[in-house]
């Protein structure tokens, strides 16, 4: 039998999301079947899967000490030994602000599991002291994501109250504000305006298209203005009202403005000619600012304050030698 007393930090929370960070080696069946067979309580009472758990709760599972060891299982962090070289924006005691770089993804898939964004920065918090990484404490994570070639700010919750907060931030876009930073090839047609195209997604091959509401598309809007143009290029600021995956890439395509070197949607003749010009093989696109409105509760100092990404000195220097400027940004 395992006791845990629920503090603060494990507060507010479905006991089996709980238990699930726990026994994280468990299988699905396991866990379901554990509680099925009430050998779960919080204050000596049987509970099903679905009890929010509250601060000063005492939780006991009923499972024997072999089981514990076979399903409680460390994060495996180990192949990070030296110090991580994280570029942060911002940090407190509730939240993290990573400028991610290009390349590297934030969760793993099936070819890298361990050098990710997300391990970094764990491997980060648990050399600070602010991350037990014993199966019961929350585990710090990004609360929103970015593909693994756009670069940009990642916001990591270090405990559940924040990550509840910025997940409802996040999820009604009214006041928290993401800002990018786009280059695509050709001349807009338009100086500012709002793409208002749905989207939807082939699962097989993870190509994300241009669809009807009817066929299955969700609704996409992007927010766009231009920065600085010429005849060949386009520097654009864009922002998401909704959050579809692969939404600006296949937006600001729609409109004849395709990113510079994005593989999937782009112009891939122009992608290799830029390539071979600049050196550079990864899509222009920079998650360059978050703006915070109005935030309540313990989060609430985080009100009206914008955090920028730094852009890195090669992609200035692309900039400078296309005779675009970054401003009013």
């Amino acid at each position: 039998m395992k006791e845990f007393l629920i503090t603060k930090e494990n507060a507010n929370q479905r006991a089996d999301k709980f238990i699930k960070k726990y026994l994280n080696e468990a299988p699905l069946s396991f866990i379901y079947k554990t509680f099925r067979k009430k050998d779960i309580k919080v204050n000596n009472k049987w509970i099903k899967e679905n009890y929010i758990l509250k601060e000063g709760d005492v939780l006991k599972v009923y499972i024997s000490d072999k089981k514990i060891a076979e399903f409680n299982k460390p994060i495996d962090i180990s192949e990070i030994k030296t110090k991580v070289n994280l570029d942060i924006v911002y940090e407190d005691e509730n939240i993290l602000i990573v400028n991610k770089r290009k390349g590297i993804l934030i969760h793993g898939d099936m070819n890298e599991k361990r050098r990710t964004l997300s391990n970094e920065v764990l491997t980060y918090l648990y050399q600070k002291g602010e991350f037990k990484n014993d199966g019961k404490s929350f585990i710090p994570s990004p609360v929103h994501r970015l593909d693994r070639n756009t670069s940009g700010l990642v916001i990591f919750a270090k405990n559940l109250f924040s990550s509840q907060v910025m997940l409802e931030l996040l999820k009604d876009h009214e006041n928290i504000l993401k800002t990018y930073l786009v280059l695509s090839f050709n001349k807009a047609k338009e100086e500012e305006g709002m793409i208002d195209l749905p989207l939807i997604k082939d699962e097989k091959n993870g190509f994300v298209k241009v669809g009807s509401i009817d066929s299955g598309a969700k609704s996409a809007k992007t927010l766009f203005k231009v920065i600085d143009e010429n005849e060949s290029y386009t520097l654009f600021k864009a922002s998401l009202i909704t959050g579809r995956t692969h939404q600006l890439r296949v937006h600001f395509a729609s409109i004849g403005c395709p990113i510079v070197g994005d593989e999937k949607y782009g112009d891939f003749s122009k992608n290799k000619s830029f390539e071979k010009e600049f050196n550079y093989r990864t899509q222009f696109l920079i998650a360059y600012k978050i703006s915070f409105k109005e935030v309540t509760g313990e989060l609430s100092y985080l009100s009206n304050k914008t955090f920028k990404a730094n852009i890195s000195e090669k992609e200035l220097k692309i900039l400078k030698e296309l005779g675009l400027k970054v401003k009013d940004i």
